[in-house]
Parts: structure tokens; C-alpha cells; sequence
């Protein structure tokens, strides 16, 4: 039986759309594009991601060494489409033992990165962008700026913006947050055509699954 969608923001239960509104509710933040069951890392979940996405799928490639894809979610529904992704890695860390990252796009105010970078969201909030960038990464072929948002003290929360969405690395433990920076990555969308990976996969992250993570 598939798990039901929950909030993108505290990652609580929703109330599903009714005869009286079309949007799915969580009872803190009120309407919200509704998080799906994540999918576990496979061909086909790059495929279904990558078809319904409005905003990109970032992959960083070619993956720094030793680094696996760990599965994919979304947040939407039918009547919106897809407006936020999120991609799944893990591998080894300068420090010691493994690290897991989350590459997310977003659209304002859907608060998926937030949510699982631990923000009050639904954006990185205020302050955010001042002073020199913290991380810069490229994007298609183009430079971008990351800075760091706070959040939870278990992990390292990064921010910036790119074709106009949200786009959000965080990493754990806190402590790996550094390979942002170090790896300097370089995103490509999957959504575009023309492309060949050959994505190793690992385990299903269970960093999707929300709080606690």
C-alpha cells in the first residue's frame, strides 16, 4: 500500500483535497504542495522524476569518487506537477565515516529545502545572501553562489539560486558540510535531452523519510 503525501514543511499528515478546496492542508501551515512518497534509487525513478518535473533535477556529475545516487522525491500533485525535487547521494567523507547529501530545487515558497535542512522556512529567510558566498558550485556550464542558512545542528544547510528556483545542498553530519565546497560540483539537469549517465546506485536514503533523519 502506498504511503499517503505529507507536508513539505514539518512533515506531518495532510488533509487530502475535498469537495470545498482542491488543495491538500496541513494543520500548522495550511495549504501546501504535498510531499510524495520518496522513490528508491533505480532508472525509473530517474525517468518519472525527471518527466513530471516544472523545476530541475540536479545531478551532480560526474559524481565525486566513491559517491552513489540514494533515491529521489518530489513535491506536487496532479493538479499542480512537480515543484520541487530532490536527489539523494552518499559517500565517503573527508572526516571520518560516510555523509549523505540532498540536492533540492524549488520553487518560493513550497519550503521542502527548509523543511529538511531544518528552517523555520518556507525560504532560507532573513539574512540570507549577505556577505561573500560560502561555496560556489557550477550549474549548466555556470557559476553559483551557495551560502550557508543555519538550521539544525546535526547538519551543514547550504543556499542559493539557480533558473530562478531554490536550490538547496545539505549535508550530513555537520561536519561534512565542507565537501560542498571541496568537490566543487557541477550540476546537470536530467530533465535535458541529450544526456548519457551511468548512475551507480546504493542503498535508499533514509534521509527522505523527513524528521529525524
Amino acid at each position: 500500500m502506498r504511503a499517503s503525501p505529507i507536508c513539505p514543511r514539518c512533515f506531518g499528515p495532510l488533509h487530502p483535497p475535498s469537495v470545498w478546496s482542491s488543495a491538500w492542508r496541513c494543520g500548522l501551515h495550511g495549504d501546501v504542495l504535498p510531499l510524495q512518497p520518496p522513490l528508491h534509487p533505480s532508472q525509473a525513478a530517474v525517468e518519472a522524476v525527471a518527466r513530471d518535473a516544472h523545476v530541475p533535477v540536479w545531478m551532480p556529475w560526474p559524481l565525486p569518487a566513491g559517491w552513489l545516487v540514494t533515491g529521489f522525491a518530489t513535491a506536487g500533485d496532479e493538479r499542480s506537477g512537480t515543484r520541487a525535487t530532490v536527489v539523494a547521494l552518499a559517500g565517503p567523507s573527508v572526516t571520518q565515516g560516510p555523509a549523505d547529501m540532498l540536492i533540492i530545487a524549488e520553487e518560493p515558497g513550497v519550503g521542502l529545502g527548509a523543511g529538511f535542512g531544518g528552517l523555520p522556512g518556507p525560504d532560507p529567510g532573513e539574512g540570507f545572501g549577505e556577505g561573500p558566498p560560502h561555496a560556489k558550485i557550477d550549474v549548466n556550464g555556470h557559476p553559483a553562489a551557495l551560502w550557508c542558512a543555519g538550521g539544525a545542528p546535526d547538519r551543514a544547510v547550504y543556499a542559493g539560486e539557480a533558473m530562478g528556483n531554490w536550490l538547496w545542498s545539505i549535508v550530513w553530519p555537520a561536519d561534512a558540510g565542507c565537501l560542498v565546497a571541496l568537490f566543487e560540483l557541477s550540476l546537470r539537469d536530467l530533465r535535458d535531452d541529450g544526456q548519457v549517465f551511468d548512475l551507480p546506485f546504493g542503498a535508499f536514503s533514509p534521509r527522505l523519510s523527513g524528521p529525524g533523519t
